[in-house]
């Protein structure tokens, strides 16, 4: 008798804890009955039940979730090839839809690699390089000592810039994303760079440069070089032709 109710009771407690189920702060779930959802989504926290060994509880998450872009090779509208790497924060906020669109957060990310690259790759395409690197107007800050009179170089003006350019990427890509239960929170561009190719264009461009202004310093110092050893033999003259003429006297 007592082994039969002991059974009992662990049977009972085995059905259960299969029932049971707990949502926190930080998920939601879906109750799926043979692979298809019933009812409404779960979000309040604390203890839930559901039809033991029939139905299944998806959890999904509520925090804010990250997407971080492989680095693609994108020509920009002046037809400069470069490295763009971005990433992106994103959350559910229809866990139904987002469980009938893509079932998990692994789907989610392999649907989101192709949004936001894709949004990325045409809102690069649409844009010169200078659009991209900059993100305002500023007045550049004067670091050389070569003239300290000579007027400050002035940038190229910019219509959008990167912020901007940022942007419409997220705008676009949300209108493409809405259908599938989720929000996109932010993007932003994490890492752009040249290919090895143009890198090294850039690179020769730069030692030249360098080596242009440390061949003014060097004009310059000679200049003056040959100027103060002019003066120091004229000096040297003077103080000569004086020293006879007082010694003749």
């Amino acid at each position: 008798m007592k082994a039969n109710l002991l059974t009992l009771l662990l049977i009972g407690l085995f059905v259960l804890v299969n029932a049971a189920y707990r949502i926190t702060e930080v998920n939601q779930a879906i109750i799926t009955q043979f692979g298809e959802p019933v009812g409404s989504p779960v979000t309040e926290p604390g203890l839930h039940f559901k039809i033991p060994f029939i139905q299944t509880a998806n959890m999904f998450e509520k925090r804010f979730l990250e997407w971080d872009g492989f680095p693609n090779q994108v020509p920009t509208r002046d037809r400069r090839f470069i490295w763009v790497d971005t990433y992106a924060r994103w959350r559910i906020t229809d866990p139904l839809l987002f469980f009938q669109r893509l079932r998990d957060e692994r789907g989610a990310q392999s649907r989101l690699d192709d949004i936001l690259d894709g949004e990325t790759r045409n809102a690069v395409a649409r844009h010169d390089l200078i659009e991209i690197v900059r993100t305002s107007n500023r007045v550049p800050v004067d670091t050389t000592v070569i003239d300290e009179e000579a007027e400050p170089e002035e940038l190229e003006a910019i219509s959008t810039g990167r912020n901007q350019i940022t942007r419409e990427i997220l705008e676009a890509a949300t209108s493409a994303v809405a259908e599938l239960g989720i929000e996109l929170l932010d993007l932003r561009f994490k890492r752009i760079n040249y290919i090895a190719d143009v890198q090294q264009d850039v690179f020769a461009r730069m030692i030249a440069e360098r080596q242009r202004i440390a061949e003014e310093f060097r004009s310059e110092g000679q200049g003056e070089s040959a100027r103060i050893q002019g003066e120091r033999e004229r000096d040297l003259a003077q103080i000569q032709s004086e020293a006879f003429r007082t010694a003749e006297e």
